[in-house]
């Protein structure tokens, strides 16, 4: 039976194993959509209790990712590392009552029971030796200071069923589930002991997490039992697989979150990409902000089978955001990628790239040059198919004098002058462009030339076609 509650009230619960990846970004995102749409709160907590798998400085990243995505949980987060002695007394109180109990097991008894179960071809599971040790021998031992550890005793005949949200009616036999450790030797809760205790504490009302967790779920629901709270509602997220089918991962070109952002992603497609791995809103919008996402969200929407993840999807979704940027959105975030030069410097040279980009990492390379003085590549890229260096460089020469009878340094001057220029001297206009882009820019593929030209002073532009020209003449010397 769920929970009977008033206030929506959900948790992401990372473990501080790692970065924030995709997958656990998309299972935080459907908790906070679900939270905000029904006005609920988004809480935080760090599952740091297998203390043998903690990596330094992951809880740090994972919060900042999930700032950077635009979710702020709703108060301090839970660190369950903080709470061993609520745990230890939570075990205690099963124990009290009889549904759990110790286990003097050690490590090798415990290997060679799972290996003589593989040698029949048996599930792995405990074998329950010590559910029949009585509970003053029990004491005694533990008294004694004999090692052991906690086991929650589960029911051996009957089924745990429960409606999930997402995967509809979900019915297992409690005679094939394992009398799983509650409660470490080293006074540690595994998981599904702190899970329930803090989900109990912090009244959440329903655990949306990934499937992976559904074998463990009626576990879960015994375990509230066991302690006599009502559970919460559960939903199961499918899993997010590559295109091959197999779990998405870096050997997909997957990125941990931050790495996006210092690939020059923004935080709206990255959530607008995420939201649609399982989800639809069932319409044939594209965009959605984060606030239109919350409008939009329903978990009866989120499909029971695996999502496929197209990371092409997520490049043309960041330029979409790209282009939807106000100029002085669009300055403000290149500027941190170009710490060297001033956002009000870029503010008039973003509409000349804000239709091209992908990523806001390309345009350090496509706008470098307005601020410093381009390396001319080989004298090569400045002669057309068909035509010499001296050929080349007598066509610079012509437009330097060109450009310097222009009255009004605008494109609507400068244009004309050069097209009348290529006309003129017989070459097709496409090819004086790309020897006069290389020589200004120093690069191929740019911003569109003429704007370039003219957002470079006069001297600037004449001093480039200068240097080339030499270049040039050098070269057919």
């Amino acid at each position: 039976m769920a929970q009977i509650v008033t206030a929506v009230r959900v948790r992401y619960a990372p473990s501080p194993t790692g970065a924030l990846h995709l997958g656990g970004a998309r299972t935080a995102l459907f908790n906070y959509l679900f939270a905000r749409q029904k006005s609920g709160q988004f809480l935080l907590r760090i599952e740091d209790t297998d203390r043998a798998r903690l990596k330094p400085g992951s809880q740090a990243s994972i919060e900042e990712g999930l700032r950077w995505l635009g979710m702020n949980w709703d108060e301090p987060p839970i660190i369950q590392s903080e709470r061993k002695a609520i745990y230890q007394e939570a075990a205690q109180s099963l124990l009290e009552s009889g549904a759990a109990y110790r286990c003097f097991c050690t490590p090798e008894r415990l290997e060679q029971m799972r290996a003589e179960q593989r040698a029949r071809h048996e599930p792995e599971r405990y074998d329950r030796r010590c559910r029949a040790i009585p509970r003053h021998e029990s004491d005694a031992r533990a008294a004694a200071g004999e090692r052991f550890v906690i086991r929650q005793a589960m029911p051996i005949d009957g089924v745990t069923s429960f409606h999930d949200l997402v995967m509809g009616t979900v019915t297992f036999r409690n005679d094939t589930l394992d009398d799983h450790v509650l409660l470490k030797s080293d006074g540690f809760p595994t998981y599904h002991l702190a899970f329930a205790v803090d989900d109990h504490a912090m009244r959440i009302s329903h655990v949306i997490r990934g499937d992976g967790w559904l074998p463990s779920a009626p576990k879960h629901l015994l375990l509230f039992q066991a302690f006599q709270w009502l559970p919460p509602a559960f939903a199961h997220l499918p899993l997010v697989l590559g295109p091959d089918r197999k779990p998405l991962a870096k050997r997909h070109g997957a990125k941990d979150v931050l790495e996006y952002r210092e690939a020059g992603y923004l935080p709206e497609a990255v959530d607008n990409f995420i939201a649609f791995l399982g989800w639809s809103p069932g319409t044939a919008q594209d965009l959605f902000t984060l606030d239109q996402l919350v409008d939009a969200f329903d978990l009866t929407k989120i499909q029971a089978s695996p999502a496929i993840a197209n990371l092409e999807r997520l490049d043309w979704l960041n330029g979409q955001f790209i282009r939807r940027l106000s100029p002085d959105e669009l300055a403000a975030r290149i500027a941190a990628h170009m710490p060297e030069v001033s956002q009000d410097t870029l503010k008039p040279l973003v509409p000349l790239v804000q239709e091209r980009l992908r990523t806001l990492n390309e345009a350090p390379d496509m706008l470098r040059f307005f601020y410093e003085e381009p390396v001319l590549g080989k004298p090569d890229q400045l002669v057309p198919k068909g035509r010499d260096a001296a050929a080349a460089a007598s066509a610079i020469r012509m437009t330097m004098h060109a450009l310097s009878e222009v009255s009004v340094w605008t494109p609507d001057t400068i244009e004309p002058a050069l097209r009348g220029l290529a006309e003129r001297i017989g070459w097709h206009s496409r090819d004086l462009f790309m020897t006069l882009r290389v020589a200004i820019t120093g690069r191929t593929v740019t911003p569109p030339l003429i704007e370039s030209i003219s957002r470079l002073e006069r001297g600037q532009v004449l001093a480039r076609l200068e240097r080339a020209a030499r270049s040039l003449e050098s070269k057919a010397a």
